[in-house]
């Protein structure tokens, strides 16, 4: 996606202007996404674009529905273990375009496979026994914490695979152990520990959360019953 493309080897086609636009965002971010930076990608004239979107807005739409048909839907199965798969997969997905954190859930005018997406969702949380609010609720709050882990983990300077082990310990040096004790026992003993992975806290707050919704769902279930 990377590589320059060829109209006189490829028809420009409407597939063809988003994957390249995916290309232009995922190497410089949406700023970096223009109708004439896009044409220039694609070798032709920007007024060639038109013939396949409407406007930029139309890519946008395209963009988020291409994002959304790379998460895996949840399917039959036990609820947790479908929410655990789809969030694993979604935050694959955010880390492979990081243009698309804030963008995902702004669309007025959702594509086929975005809407196929929250229909899946939805179903497994209902037929696993949740109320249309509770479903309602539990989405709202494993897409918060997934959208917000993404965010921070795509900016985060330490523990990251690409971080610099130097950095860590020039920001432990900028304050004194005894002015924030808990701040640099923490650092110590866990940031700055071989093979320490901020990513691996992911499961750990999902569990938390999905413990939660566990819960919620046990009380619907009695106050139904009762």
């Amino acid at each position: 996606m990377n590589e320059r493309l060829d109209s006189a080897r490829l028809p420009l086609t409407r597939d063809l202007v988003l994957l390249r636009a995916v290309g232009l965002a995922d190497e410089g971010g949406l700023g970096a996404l223009t109708m004439r930076s896009l044409a220039q990608a694609l070798g032709v004239k920007p007024m060639s674009l038109y013939h396949h979107v409407a406007n930029k807005e139309e890519i946008l739409d395209g963009l988020v529905d291409l994002v959304f048909a790379e998460v895996d839907l949840p399917s039959d199965g036990p609820w947790r273990r479908e929410m655990e798969r789809r969030a694993a997969s979604l935050r694959s997905a955010l880390a492979r375009h990081p243009w698309s954190v804030g963008l995902l859930e702004t669309r007025t005018s959702p594509g086929a496979a975005t809407l196929q997406h929250h229909n899946a969702v939805l179903r497994v949380l209902r037929e696993a026994g949740f109320s249309i609010e509770g479903a309602g609720h539990a989405y709202a709050l494993l897409d918060s914490y997934i959208y917000g882990f993404a965010l921070q983990e795509a900016g985060l300077p330490v523990g990251t695979p690409d971080s610099d082990p130097e950095v860590v310990e020039a920001m432990a040096r900028s304050f004194a152990p005894s002015d924030l004790p808990y701040l640099a026992e923490t650092a110590m003993y866990r940031v700055m520990q071989p093979g320490y992975a901020f990513g691996e806290e992911f499961g750990f707050g999902l569990g938390i959360i999905l413990d939660g919704l566990e819960g919620l769902l046990v009380r619907e279930r009695e106050s139904a019953g009762a």
